[in-house]
């Protein structure tokens, strides 16, 4: 099976690279600057592209099986974000032209508005509103793949946080929706490693369960 990476420099990327290879799969990462991708394996070409243009991207969609993207923006605190509808509109138009169907995305809990409002008082009072804006946009791209993308398979993946830490093997708990529940309707708001999601993310290409479906993602 033939991967397509993008975001592949990001800290989830280069872990997905590194475990495809490991599985046996091809590789193709799409990046913006090749040489912060170090990873170097017979079966893993790095090229070029810009991820806001469907022309900049279809020639290298062309004969790829699933599209994965672990892309990630700054974020901006006195401005709306776009960048995650503009380059999901950019790869799926590249996906259709390049007739790719599956597409398996990163994305974050609490990407609607007000799910927040059962965790700490630290995350509700400091870090959401920090990255309201990014969470917004990042449920628009959700609504764009399920309004407006029935004709093709896609997953859109969701941890509720990455912990800077090694890979596990724990468990890996999925719900569709904002975030993972406890018996009591809780957030369930275990960190994940990227390498755990990276993980979750590659298990889906043997699992179709998931298809048209945004889940959240947690270890226990």
């Amino acid at each position: 099976m033939k991967l397509l990476v993008l975001g592949a420099t990001g800290q989830t990327g280069q872990l997905l690279v590194r475990q495809a290879l490991e599985q046996g799969y091809v590789a193709k990462a799409v990046v913006r600057t090749p040489s912060k991708l170090t990873i170097q394996h017979d079966n893993l070409k790095v090229v070029k592209a810009n991820i806001f243009s469907a022309d900049s991207l279809q020639g290298h969609f062309n004969d790829q099986d699933v599209i994965m993207s672990c892309l990630g923006f700054p974020i901006r605190l006195f401005s709306g974000h776009t960048e995650y509808t503009e380059s999901m509109k950019a790869i799926i138009s590249a996906m259709r032209k390049a007739e790719v169907t599956r597409i398996i995305a990163m994305s974050s809990w609490y990407t609607k508005p007000k799910t927040s409002h059962q965790t700490s008082w630290m995350l509700r009072s400091f870090l959401t509103p920090v990255i309201h804006n990014l969470l917004i946009n990042m449920q628009e791209v959700e609504n764009y793949l399920s309004n407006e993308c029935k004709d093709l398979n896609w997953t859109v993946v969701k941890p509720p946080g990455l912990l800077k830490a090694p890979r596990t093997d724990k468990e890996l708990l999925i719900h569709e929706g904002y975030y993972e529940p406890d018996l009591d309707r809780t957030p369930v708001a275990n960190p994940v490693t990227p390498g755990d999601i990276a993980r979750f993310m590659l298990s889906l290409l043997k699992d179709d369960s998931c298809n048209k479906r945004a889940v959240a993602v947690v270890t226990v």
